[in-house]
């Protein structure tokens, strides 16, 4: 949610009013994230979110809105993105693929406490169940194929402590993915970056989760393990809130119940979503592109995170 490409408010008005969505008020653009551009806009009619895709495709791109589409006729709280009179939910603006999604009631809750993990749990399984017939496909972009292709890019910038790191736990996780057990996992689309700002509250009521870009199919216990390790985490020292964590998955588990293979998985699961997020935000960080407004995450905190996965015994059940 950086500023790539700049957006006069006459392009903005324009699609606006091809959509039907009224006449532009005010277009702001939205600090934070590294991906895409984003704006907020502002009509007579409502409040939307206009994204500008900077890395992503037309082929790649109808797999995550026409799930947005999905989710919501399901009535899960995702942005349900915009159509034309033609019924195309993907434009274009500025040479670049673009979309309009309305824009969610609430705000990101960044200090979580229990209650807030036990609504994330209870709507991150409905989504998994809700997705399960959901007529398109595509791979995780971000799985452990990127994670095997970026590590090499990202290795001269480590210390030797942080190499050997790396690289043995990209080698467990190629070891885990090759068990019976883990390829026999369930699957499905999976957002794959819940965190805790891709998530709106009002006040202690969960009101949606947006920001789709990162989704595919992959395994819906990978996907737990991206929320537990944002939501049941201290951020300053990367250690594990058990309170948290049980909250998030009894609530979770009182939708969709874990099969005992998940259960045995999770802690490996946990490791990969730490693995995943720390070659990303090294990539970002010391490979970073130009863009208005963009701040890289530290990379150093997902690195305390998966020392503390690989060492600390966790308390994930009641």
């Amino acid at each position: 949610m950086a500023v790539f490409t700049p957006v006069s408010e006459e392009l903005a008005a324009s699609l606006l009013n091809e959509l039907n969505l009224g006449q532009l008020t005010e277009l702001k653009g939205i600090e934070g994230g590294i991906e895409n551009t984003n704006y907020f806009a502002t009509t007579d009619q409502g409040a939307y979110v206009l994204t500008l895709f900077e890395r992503l495709n037309h082929e790649q791109l109808p797999f995550y809105l026409f799930l947005m589409k999905h989710l919501a006729d399901k009535g899960i709280p995702v942005p349900n993105p915009a159509a034309n009179p033609d019924g195309d939910i993907l434009h274009a603006v500025a040479g670049k693929p673009a979309a309009v999604v309305n824009r969610l009631n609430g705000k990101s809750q960044l200090s979580p406490e229990a209650v807030h993990c036990s609504q994330v749990g209870t709507m991150l399984a409905r989504m998994h169940l809700a997705g399960q017939d959901y007529n398109r496909s595509q791979p995780n972009l971000r799985s452990l194929p990127w994670w095997n292709e970026t590590a090499p890019v990202v290795m001269p910038y480590l210390d030797e402590a942080q190499a050997a790191l790396l690289q043995s736990e990209l080698a467990y996780q190629n070891h885990i993915a090759q068990s019976a057990a883990y390829q026999g996992l369930p699957k499905g689309p999976v957002h794959a970056d819940l965190f805790r700002d891709n998530v709106m509250f009002e006040g202690e009521t969960l009101t949606g989760f947006f920001d789709f870009y990162f989704a595919g199919v992959d395994t819906w216990l990978f996907d737990l393990a991206v929320c537990l390790n944002d939501w049941c985490i201290d951020l300053p020292t990367g250690q594990h809130d058990s309170e948290r964590a049980i909250a998030l998955l009894e609530a979770y588990q009182a939708v969709r119940p874990l099969r005992s293979a998940e259960r045995q998985l999770l802690p490996a699961m946990l490791r990969a979503g730490a693995l995943r997020f720390w070659i990303s935000r090294l990539w970002d960080f010391h490979l970073p592109r130009d863009a208005a407004m963009l701040v890289p995450h530290d990379p150093t905190h997902f690195e305390r995170v998966l020392r503390m996965r690989q060492t600390c015994q966790l308390k994930l059940w009641a």
